[in-house]
């Protein structure tokens, strides 16, 4: 039960305590974890300012970034055992698995070749002056790992932040973190040295408020829930620290009469059901426009009467909901549409024989979904999609703003003007112009507004973020 990473030791919880960690294929405990808290944390924190003025805090950008070449190395060494521990936490289908250790692989990769190319600059002064602005590391940074995507996540945040030469301590969801623990025993073994990356396990009432509020951190990344997300900002702002925030979507499909329905109908089904729905991204609203409305619904319930849920070693379309809170919050959303009335107007199916105890949610597709229904608004986070139908371009723009969220928006015509002009008008941090996600690729900066956060991962632009400016002004004569 040694999943407490300090100083390079592994140990147990200070006050010995565990968690039971649950497979949600079955609802059976298969594993159990330290529960770290506020002791735990402190220590982590103690041992990341160490790593800082020890050798980690020595080391040249060059030097950091082989290392974590090196981990990237480690990783796609042993994807196929990371995808097997990711699927067995996550539930989720075996390829999913595999694409997920491919790209954490990626982000070190990435990272790591990054890590001596963040120049700084020179400002023109007065004479007799030299100033220069450099970028420097935060120094400890704190990580809050969410469980939709535990080993992804963990090298969207840590990657660019260790790549700047800060020193991290991470505390992974306790609904699924054992990508992450695993993770961490490879970055010892790319040769990181102790206490630049620490591990607490535990809950995030506990060890996740203690790490944001500790007067010892210089800033924070989390990704979660609005509601969680003040939580962390209201903690970090105690101590004049900033934060980044990812927090959640209700992201729109805007299909136009003049777009590609074959093209468009796999990928906005897949936009929803990947990960089943558990997706910060997920294209959770699908908007129509009239004229092809009823020829493109049931183009796309045709799509969705074939998907399949099961569990990860059969490798369909999706798998189960994390957890019982979770799948319990996703059938009352479904519940209460229905029962309000909202058609639903094509299921797809669970695979037979699944284990009993399993928290399966076959998706759904649902729809006319009223303007004014908490089901047009809020996020699900499971493989439902609300279907609403538009009349013309600035009817489209005004519904697909009309949530409190602003991650990700999806636009569908060969218009080529109507594609800037609704992307421009759009109040979301990344918008898709015939196609959706694109891979998910490490290059693009990703990020919301409105309450879906603020601040930026991925590209180049995270290692700004994982750093702050220093102007070094000098007098020479």
């Amino acid at each position: 039960m040694k999943t407490i990473l300090i100083g390079g030791r592994w140990i147990d919880a200070v006050d010995g305590r565990g968690i039971d960690i649950v497979d949600p294929c079955s609802g059976a405990v298969f594993t159990e974890i330290s529960r770290g808290g506020a002791a735990d944390v402190d220590l982590a924190v103690r041992a990341a300012r160490a790593a800082l003025d020890g050798e980690w805090g020595r080391m040249s950008a060059t030097e950091r970034g082989h290392i974590l070449q090196r981990l990237a190395g480690l990783i796609l060494d042993n994807r196929e055992e990371l995808a097997r521990i990711e699927a067995r936490d996550t539930g989720k289908p075996m390829s999913a698995a595999r694409a997920d250790a491919n790209a954490v692989a990626r982000y070190f990769e990435f990272y790591g070749a990054a890590a001596d190319k963040v120049h700084g600059e020179t400002i023109p002064y007065l004479d007799g002056y030299n100033v220069s602005v450099v970028r420097v590391p935060h120094g400890v940074t704190a990580h809050i790992i969410p469980w939709n995507y535990p080993a992804q996540m963990m090298g969207r945040t840590l990657a660019p932040a260790l790549a700047m030469g800060n020193a991290a301590v991470v505390k992974p969801s306790e609904d699924a973190c054992q990508s992450a623990i695993r993770l961490a025993e490879l970055a010892m073994e790319a040769g990181l040295p102790p206490g630049a990356l620490n591990l607490v396990t535990g809950y995030g009432v506990e060890a996740g408020a203690a790490l944001t509020a500790h007067p010892g951190i210089n800033f924070a990344t989390f990704t979660g829930s609005p509601e969680v997300g003040v939580q962390v900002q209201r903690a970090t702002a105690e101590n004049h620290v900033r934060c980044a925030l990812e927090l959640g979507g209700k992201s729109p499909q805007i299909v136009f009469d003049d777009a590609d329905i074959e093209r468009a109908v796999p990928i906005i089904v897949k936009a929803i059901v990947q990960n089943a729905g558990q997706t910060c991204s997920a294209g959770s609203r699908l908007l129509v426009q009239r004229g092809i409305y009823d020829r493109f619904v049931g183009r796309a319930a045709e799509a969705f009467a074939a998907v399949r849920v099961g569990t990860p070693e059969s490798d369909l379309d999706c798998g189960p909901i994390i957890s019982e809170r979770q799948y319990q919050r996703v059938r009352v959303c479904i519940d209460e549409a229905v029962a309000g009335g909202v058609p639903v107007i094509a299921q797809g199916a669970l695979a037979p024989e699944l284990p009993a105890g399993g928290w399966f949610i076959a998706p759904v597709l649902m729809g006319p979904v009223p303007r004014d229904h908490p089901l047009a608004r809020r996020e699900v986070f499971g493989p439902v999609l609300s279907v609403m139908p538009f009349t013309d371009e600035d009817d489209a723009v005004e519904l697909a703003n009309a949530t409190d969220y602003g991650l990700v928006a999806g636009v569908w015509t060969e218009n080529g003007s109507r594609q800037m002009r609704v992307s421009q008008r759009m109040l979301s941090g990344q918008v898709f112009i015939n196609c959706y996600g694109a891979g998910g690729g490490v290059e693009l900066p990703f990020g919301g507004v409105k309450h879906s956060g603020h601040g930026r991962e991925k590209g180049m632009i995270a290692l700004e973020e994982m750093s702050t400016i220093k102007t070094i002004v000098q007098h020479y004569r």
